[in-house]
Formats: structure tokens, C-alpha cells, sequence
């Protein structure tokens, strides 16, 4: 319960402190710099070496990648349909396609399935959510951004993504079975932890409550993908189509249903796409989703089995 708190606090935290003179302009995106080269890099280390590797994490790691590939499905057709803007159809397929599968899932798979649960969460959530951020995540940033990029610097700036150099490093110490020396190992751990206080006071810091705005529409159909649609196709998928009922699948389902990830909001605005949809997305979509979790746990829980 606490680590839920500490979600809305630190969203608070990043909300009160646009009005301090003494935060600069850009606090957002130096925090948002030290997420992706510092802390994801961190975790990757710290989570990955002590991973052991068998064919049964192919269910739980497809979740991410099944999730992004509809996504990209959905919101590509939708822009061609009503010819949205290339900043507008990026901006959606990144944040509904990528789940908050660590920092908002952690607190929840924990309240709901225990602590023994987090080793699905970890494989949806490494090789998973972080990889499809890593890779092809970095590439739909790219080709929807107003930058101009050939092949070759694509792949540039995909191989050289400190998350994605990490989760290599932490993949080869997991096949070969060798992990870092204790020591090391806590700093990294200590680094990691810091990766969800300070993307959430970054998205807060972005967060603009108003009556009105332009991209409600948009963030409504971003949120009903995101919390309703995808748990809904992978429940088909899992119970309905491989007749899978056991713990994994349902620790799956339920991480299919969280809010955006809040690290797919910061490469989206980084990138420029719409940014503050990019954090209405995260900042309206980690309340709601709190009750829309709710429902998928009853389905799979009381109504299903």
C-alpha cells in the first residue's frame, strides 16, 4: 500500500513544484535523461542476471510485444482514417501500447498474487515492456517525429540506448549463470529504486489539469486501448484460445490492464510527440486504472474459474 502512495505523492510532488521559481524550465527533461541513462540501465543489471532462463517466459514476455503490435495496428489505421498528425498517432501508439508494467505493477501483482508472483512480472516487464521500449519503441519515436533519420541512424540510436546496451549485458550474465559481486549488485539495486520517485515527479512536473482540452478525445481513446481493450484480447488469447488458467496467465492479464508505462511517456516526449498527452496519459491514466484493475481481477478471479 505504501509503494501505491508513494505513485500519487511523487505525481503531486512533480505537480506543486512547477509553480517554484527555483526549478528551471527544463527540470523535466534532465530527470527524464537521468530515467533513461541512469536508472532503466540500473535495473536491467540489477533484475536480469538473476533471471533463470527456460522456454516457459515466452507467455509472459509476449504480452508487451502482442500489446505494442496492436497498438501499432490500431492507432496507424486510425491516423490514416481521419488523418491525424504523425505526432499524434506516434504519441498514442507509444503510450497505450506500452503497460506501467513495473512501477504501478509491483505494488499491485504484490497486493493481489504476493510476492512469489514477481517473477512473471519481471519477465513481462524485462524482456518484455522494457525490450519493446528499447527497440521498437525507439524506432516508432523516430519515423513519427518531425526528425529527419535514415537507416543507419535509427539503428544507431537504437543499439546505442543505454537501456537496451544494459539489457544485453544482463541477458548474457543470465545465460551464462554469473551475476555481479554483492557490493555492486546493492548500488544497483539502490540506483534502480530511485527510477519510479523520479519519472512520476517528472511526469508531474508536465501535468497540466485543465477543464478543457483538445486532446481529451484522444486520451479517452488512448486510456479505452489501454485498460479495457488489451486485457480484453489477451484474456481471449490466454483463457480463451490456449485454454491457459494458471497464475502466470492471470498475473499476465492483470499487467496487460495497467496504465501507461511511465517511461514510454518520457520517450515520447522527448521525441516531441504531443507531450502533454504523452502525461495526460500517465497522470489520468494511474488513477483509473486502479478500478479498472479491480474489474479484471474479479473476471479472472470469481468469474472465470
Amino acid at each position: 500500500m505504501s509503494s501505491i502512495l508513494l505513485l500519487f505523492l511523487c505525481l503531486f510532488i512533480g505537480v506543486i513544484i512547477q509553480r517554484v521559481p527555483n526549478f528551471p524550465r527544463n527540470t523535466a527533461v534532465v530527470l527524464n535523461q537521468y530515467v533513461l541513462f541512469i536508472t532503466l540501465p540500473a535495473m536491467a543489471l540489477y533484475y536480469l542476471p538473476k533471471i533463470e532462463l527456460s522456454w516457459d517466459l515466452l507467455l509472459p514476455t509476449s504480452v508487451a510485444w502482442i500489446a505494442f503490435g496492436f497498438s501499432y495496428l490500431l492507432f496507424a489505421f486510425l491516423g490514416k482514417i481521419y488523418n491525424w498528425s504523425k505526432k499524434l498517432t506516434g504519441c498514442l501508439i507509444i503510450t497505450a501500447g506500452l503497460g506501467n508494467t513495473s512501477f504501478v505493477g509491483i505494488p499491485v501483482i504484490q497486493a493481489l498474487y504476493g510476492e512469489e508472483a514477481l517473477t512473471t512480472l519481471i519477465i513481462v516487464d524485462l524482456p518484455g515492456t522494457f525490450v519493446v521500449l528499447s527497440t521498437v519503441g525507439i524506432i516508432i519515436a523516430t519515423m513519427y517525429s518531425n526528425q529527419k533519420n535514415n537507416n543507419d541512424s535509427i539503428i544507431r540510436k537504437i543499439f546505442g540506448f543505454p537501456p537496451l546496451i544494459a539489457f544485453f549485458i544482463g541477458f548474457l550474465m543470465a545465460v551464462f549463470k554469473i551475476d555481479f559481486p554483492e557490493i555492486f549488485s546493492n548500488a544497483l539495486k539502490s540506483l534502480a529504486a530511485t527510477l519510479s520517485p523520479i519519472a512520476l515527479i517528472s511526469v508531474g512536473f508536465q501535468l497540466k489539469f485543465k477543464a478543457y482540452s483538445k486532446h481529451f478525445r484522444f486520451l479517452a481513446l488512448g486510456l479505452s486501448f489501454q485498460l479495457i481493450l488489451l486485457p480484453a484480447i489477451i484474456f481471449i488469447l490466454f483463457f480463451v484460445v490456449l485454454g491457459h488458467t494458471d497464475e502466470v496467465s492471470k498475473v499476465c492479464i492483470i499487467e496487460a490492464a495497467m496504465a501507461p508505462m511511465i517511461t514510454g511517456t518520457i520517450l515520447a516526449s522527448n521525441y516531441g510527440l504531443k507531450p502533454e498527452l504523452s502525461n495526460m496519459m500517465v497522470g489520468f491514466g494511474i488513477p483509473i486504472s486502479f478500478i479498472t484493475i479491480a474489474g479484471w481481477y474479479i473476471l479472472v478471479e470469481y468469474l472465470i474459474v
